[in-house]
């Protein structure tokens, strides 16, 4: 998308709204048209995420996701219907997204996300937004975006609450990975997923709008982002409250003695 330098009439009038901002305007909304951004889940975060991502003229989207759309998704999965129960999540969500904004391209990878191609998929985008839904992913993800070098914003939900953060650990100074929040993976057994625990339907909107809008920030440049910080949001409480965090000298993917290779020998 790098040719696009300026935008058309047409441009100009789908995303005017943006264009009247001082802090966007046409060279900012050109410079959306030229981005990538990579969303790992078509689910409660993802949808929101992809198709605010898509209304806003993110130039090119990928989606990652292996799995068919449930009727237990619609409670909170919007970019799908009940039409589309059966289908695979990323075809589903491709129609979803073109009827919204059909000038920017989508590319679907039909696939679950493992170590073998983590960093091959991850590398041919700008910026990585997971929105998967269990710890293995998550961390994965963490991993391949420190290796390729590549901006992540990262939330996760469960019932009421949520937490959003963005990761750059691959710049100087401070900018803690998913691992420095995180040392080690929870027990399977002692964390229930949604299947167990439950979701407010309306909290994967709540965080994946939030998401959204900290991938556009980083796209565009705007604004503080959210390194070195975590969101954490309580629905039943009405609240949200940010904590400090730091890089983790002993973080056994960005520390000083690093002792994750799995990646590291692909990005050579």
């Amino acid at each position: 998308m790098s040719e696009i330098d300026e935008i058309t009439d047409e441009q100009l009038m789908r995303y005017a709204r943006h264009v009247v901002l001082e802090e966007v305007g046409e060279e900012g909304q050109a410079r959306l048209l030229r981005s990538s951004a990579l969303v790992v889940g078509a689910g409660g975060l993802g949808s929101p995420v992809l198709m605010y991502l898509a209304a806003a003229g993110v130039g090119r989207l990928g989606i990652v996701d292996f799995d068919t759309v449930d009727i237990t998704n619609l409670q909170r999965q919007i970019v799908h219907g009940t039409e589309d129960i059966g289908r695979a999540k990323v075809e589903s969500a491709i129609d979803r997204l073109r009827s919204i904004n059909p000038e920017i391209e989508v590319t679907t990878h039909n696939e679950r996300l493992v170590a073998g191609n983590a960093l091959d998929i991850i590398s041919r985008y700008d910026l990585v937004a997971d929105g998967s839904d269990n710890f293995d992913t998550r961390y994965l993800v963490n991993d391949a975006c420190y290796f390729a070098k590549v901006p992540l914003v990262t939330a996760a939900l469960l019932r009421y609450e949520g937490q959003l953060t963005t990761v750059k650990a691959y710049r100087e100074g401070d900018n803690p990975c998913y691992r420095c929040l995180f040392p080690n993976q929870p027990d399977r057994d002692l964390v229930p997923g949604c299947e167990q625990a439950g979701i407010f339907g309306s909290v994967a909107g709540v965080l994946g709008t939030m998401q959204a809008t900290e991938v556009l920030k980083e796209l565009l440049g705007l604004g503080d982002g959210l390194s070195g910080r975590l969101l954490l949001y309580d629905a039943l409480g009405a609240n949200l409250r940010e904590l400090k965090v730091r890089r983790d000298a002993k973080c056994a993917l960005c520390g000083e003695a690093p002792s994750i290779t799995e990646l590291a020998s692909a990005a050579e």
